[in-house]
């Protein structure tokens, strides 16, 4: 006898799909600001020379499923009939009962459905061998076209890489950019030069520079709110703050960490795990010592640090950013660096009172937004991203690096009241040397009115520019598909 009934799984998917008595009902879960996400994944699924599949990857809350639901709003706007249009998510404890096979089999017999159907599979990680199917139903049904998410991502990655080779591509999804935040707010954008880029501000006069980062200005508490409240739309769009910085505990964290993790990934010791998220919260942005990290963590070995490092790097709440060799003999080896996925997780674990006075925790923040911009800026290019320290000379680090072919961009974040750097300082004396092929180089600052190039003597200019204006304007580059290209 089935565990789950027919009769049970058709009513759970009358619940998901509304639109099939009224179509209308898709624009009550819509939302009417996109995405780069929902343009390359509607093209995709679209393509009508190319067939494939796309799986949308990233954290609880970044806005997977609302990216889905206008994909489903504008096939019905083209004119794709409603019941050709199966939404279901198998984080659902009935769906999760059942294989996607008997739910596509159970759909197609509810209704007489000819033509393309359109299946949008939620956080498909919960179904088994789910990868299998997918390939099963790419290459025997030629008549759909499939979008899929997951909050795991390297586990989409590897059944992408063992079954999905030319059948779907992984698009991850970071939280959103401050630009996205102040798109979603609907907020007066800055009148700005078109398609400028961040590595062109440096060839702008400082009369020049003051007026662009003038423009600014009216943003500037909106600002302070995203590094507080972070990039969940959901959250975003709230009008209580310390409510929503709850619900981020709540369900981004305390959802991934004691459901999601412990279900997917083999973690013998959850309170273990929640000890050790809340020490890189502690310690993020600093270098990552596992042999350290497992004698403070009540003595537990290395190894069951690196496997629940791995996990929670898989589920989408950190980023490792691994040394990256600049040219130095002496530069550090193996250790990375933690960085939250997004500023705002930390706040809600940590609870720290008034962070925006805080000016080192400030820093923190603002350096966890710069690496996750630049993450998704980079995304899907030959970029290799990390960071540089001296293993010798008082440490001497340069926050984020991005290495590629044929140069280097450098980005060293003093969100301070004071940013002057000493001339010994490594991003100086990196922009000294011809030979490390250096391109860009940035100083992030606190202040609009803190920018320009530096007074250092260097082969390569070294440009302030204010966190605000170089968070919105990598991000507005992205939005304007200009990623890969600062």
């Amino acid at each position: 006898m089935a565990i789950v009934t027919k009769e049970q799984v058709i009513k759970v998917l009358r619940q998901y799909n509304p639109w099939w008595r009224s179509p209308s009902a898709i624009r009550e879960e819509s939302k009417p600001q996109r995405r780069l996400a929902y343009y390359e994944a509607l093209r995709m699924i679209k393509h009508r020379t190319i067939r494939r599949f796309a799986v949308l990857s990233g954290a609880r809350r970044v806005g997977k499923t609302t990216i889905m639901y206008q994909m489903m709003e504008t096939l019905m706007d083209e004119g794709v009939s409603s019941k050709n249009i199966l939404y279901v998510s198998f984080d659902n404890p009935i769906v999760k009962l059942v294989s996607v096979e008997t739910v596509l089999s159970i759909y197609e017999s509810l209704y007489p459905i000819g033509g393309t159907k359109y299946i949008f599979l939620d956080e498909v990680q919960y179904t088994d061998n789910w990868e299998l199917w997918m390939k099963v139903i790419y290459d025997s049904r030629k008549d759909i076209r499939l979008t899929a998410t997951g909050s795991a991502s390297p586990i989409l990655e590897r059944g992408a890489a063992d079954s999905g080779t030319g059948r779907w591509s992984v698009l991850k999804i970071p939280t959103l950019s401050f630009y996205e935040y102040c798109r979603l707010l609907q907020l007066e954008e800055p009148v700005l030069p078109d398609k400028m880029k961040l590595t062109e501000l440096v060839n702008l006069t400082d009369p020049q520079l003051g007026d662009l980062m003038d423009r600014f200005a009216p943003l500037e508490g909106h600002f302070n709110r995203y590094l507080t409240i972070g990039g969940f739309p959901e959250l975003v769009l709230s009008d209580d703050d310390a409510y929503a910085q709850r619900m981020l505990r709540e369900d981004v964290v305390d959802k991934v960490i004691k459901r999601d993790v412990l279900t997917l990934f083999n973690i013998r010791s959850p309170l273990l795990m929640e000890k050790l998220f809340l020490y890189l919260c502690m310690n993020s942005t600093e270098i990552f010592s596992v042999t350290t990290a497992a004698k403070e963590l009540e003595n537990t070995s290395v190894s069951t640090i690196e496997s629940y490092i791995n996990a929670l790097e898989m589920s989408n709440l950190i980023y490792l950013a691994k040394p990256v060799d600049v040219g130095s003999k002496g530069a550090l080896k193996g250790k990375p660096k933690i960085f939250i996925a997004d500023a705002a997780i930390r706040n809600a674990v940590l609870m720290i009172d008034d962070v925006l006075s805080d000016e080192k925790e400030m820093g923190a923040m603002v350096e966890t937004c710069v690496y996750k911009h630049m993450v998704s800026f980079y995304q899907g290019s030959t970029a290799q991203l990390g960071y540089f320290r001296k293993a010798k000379d008082n440490q001497k680090e340069v926050d984020v690096v991005v290495k590629l072919p044929r140069e280097k961009i450098l980005c060293e974040v003093k969100y301070r009241n004071n940013s002057h750097i000493p001339d010994g300082d490594a991003i100086v004396e990196l922009c000294k040397d011809e030979k490390e092929k250096i391109a860009n180089a940035f100083l992030i600052t606190k202040h609009l009115t803190d920018f320009g190039i530096t007074r250092h003597k260097t082969k390569v200019p070294i440009l302030r520019v204010p966190a605000m204006a170089f968070l919105y304007l990598i991000g507005k580059a992205e939005a304007d598909g200009q990623n890969g290209k600062m």
